[in-house]
C-alpha cells in the first residue's frame, strides 16, 4: 500500500526527524509543509510543497499521514494547535523512531512521538502524545512524559520521574529518581534537578532552583 507523509515545519528539528524517517523506507513519498516563502526549497532533498492552510487539499490528494517537525522550546502552543488540526482533518499521526533508538517493548508510547538517535526509553515508561525524546537522552524505567513535552539532547531522567505537559527539559540535564516536574515549565540546560519543580516555572542550576514564573 502506498503511504505518503507530510512533515509540518522545515527547521533544524525537521532534519533530525527526516533523517530518521528516510532510513525506515516506510513511506513512498515524503513532503514538507512550511511558510509560503519557503515553498520550492528543499531539506535533505525533500521538497517544501505548501502551507498548513493547504493541509485539507493534501489530505484529499493522498497524504494520509502527517507529523509535526517544529521543535519543542517556545512552540508548544503551535504544536498542540497543529496536532489537533491534523486529527480533525483526518490525518494519521504516527510515531517516528530513529533506527538507533532503544525502546523497551514494555514502554507505552502514544501517537506523534519522536525518539531520536541513541535515545533510550526503558521498561514501564509512558511517553504521551506529541512528545520529543531527543538525541542521546535517557528515559529510565517507569517515567511519565507529558503531552508535547521535549526532553532535549543528552538529558538523563532517572527512574519514576514525572514530567508534565508542554514542558522543556534542557539539554544535558539530569533529574533525580522519583522527582516531579510540572506542566508548562522550562528546565535550563545542564541543570541537576534534585527536588520537585512546580507548574509554569523557569528553573535552572546545580542544584536546580525555581527562578521565575512563566
Amino acid at each position: 500500500m502506498t503511504k505518503k507523509i507530510l512533515l509540518i515545519g522545515s527547521g533544524g528539528h525537521c532534519k533530525s526527524v527526516l533523517d530518521a524517517l528516510i532510513t525506515t523506507k516506510e513511506y513512498s513519498e515524503i513532503a514538507l509543509i512550511d511558510k509560503k516563502e519557503n515553498i520550492g526549497k528543499k531539506v535533505l532533498s525533500v521538497p517544501i510543497v505548501g502551507t498548513d492552510e493547504e493541509l485539507p487539499k493534501f489530505y484529499q490528494s493522498g497524504f494520509h499521514y502527517a507529523f509535526i517537525t517544529i521543535g519543542g522550546m517556545g512552540y508548544q502552543k503551535l504544536r498542540v494547535k497543529l496536532f489537533h488540526a491534523l486529527i480533525d482533518i483526518g490525518f494519521e499521526v504516527p510515531n517516528i523512531f530513529d533506527k538507533t533508538a532503544i525502546i523497551s517493548n514494555q514502554a507505552k508510547l502514544e501517537r506523534g512521538v519522536f525518539v531520536g538517535k541513541n535515545a533510550v526509553v526503558n521498561a514501564g515508561s509512558v511517553i504521551n502524545k506529541g512528545a520529543i525524546i531527543n538525541t542521546s537522552s535517557i528515559i529510565e524505567h517507569d517515567c511519565i512524559i507529558g503531552d508535547f513535552s521535549h526532553i532535549a539532547p543528552g538529558s538523563i531522567l532517572c527512574g519514576e520521574v514525572q514530567v508534565g505537559n508542554n514542558t522543556h527539559i534542557g539539554a544535558g540535564s539530569a533529574i533525580k529518581q522519583q522527582t516531579k516536574i510540572g506542566s508548562n515549565t522550562i528546565i535550563g540546560m545542564g541543570s541537576t534537578v534534585l527536588t520537585d519543580i512546580s507548574d509554569n516555572i523557569i528553573a535552572f542550576g546545580t542544584p536546580c532552583k525555581e527562578v521565575n514564573s512563566r
